[in-house]
C-alpha cells in the first residue's frame, strides 16, 4: 500500500514540477515563450492565460481531495501544446531537441494516471465505473 501512494506522489509531483518551471518563462516572456505564443497567434494573452491555469493545475494536482481537478486542468492545457506541436510549431522549438513536446507528452500521460486512479472523486467518472 505504501508503494502505491509513493507512486502516486511521484506521478502528482512530476506533473506539477514540471507545470511550475514552465510559469518563469511564460510571465517573464522568455525569448522562447514569447516566439511559441506568437507563432501560434496567441501571445500574450495564451502565454499569460495558460500560464495561470497551470499554476492553479499544479496546486489542485498537490492536494488530495483537488487532484483530480488538477489533473483535468493540466490534461487541457498540455492538449493544446501538444495540438500545437504537431499542427504549427513541430517537435522541435527554436532548437530545444524536442524537449518541451516531450514535457507535454509526460504530463498528458501522467495527468491521465492520476485521473484514473482518482477517479472514484470524479462525480461523472465514479457512477460509470462504480462497482
Amino acid at each position: 500500500m505504501k508503494k502505491y501512494f509513493t507512486f502516486v506522489f511521484f506521478l502528482k509531483l512530476v506533473v506539477a514540477v514540471i507545470l511550475l518551471q514552465t510559469l518563469f518563462f511564460k510571465f517573464t516572456g522568455a525569448t522562447e515563450s514569447k516566439y511559441i505564443f506568437e507563432t501560434v497567434g496567441m501571445e500574450p494573452w495564451g502565454r499569460i492565460g495558460s500560464g495561470i491555469v497551470e499554476l492553479i493545475a499544479a496546486i489542485l494536482i498537490l492536494m488530495p481531495r483537488t487532484s483530480w481537478i488538477g489533473a483535468i486542468l493540466a490534461l487541457g492545457t498540455v492538449s493544446g501544446a501538444i495540438f500545437f506541436h504537431l499542427t504549427k510549431l513541430g517537435i522541435v522549438v527554436m532548437d530545444d531537441g524536442g524537449l518541451l513536446f516531450i514535457l507535454a507528452c509526460v504530463v498528458f500521460l501522467f495527468s491521465l494516471i492520476i485521473l484514473w486512479i482518482d477517479r472514484q472523486n470524479v462525480p461523472v467518472l465514479n457512477k460509470l465505473f462504480s462497482t
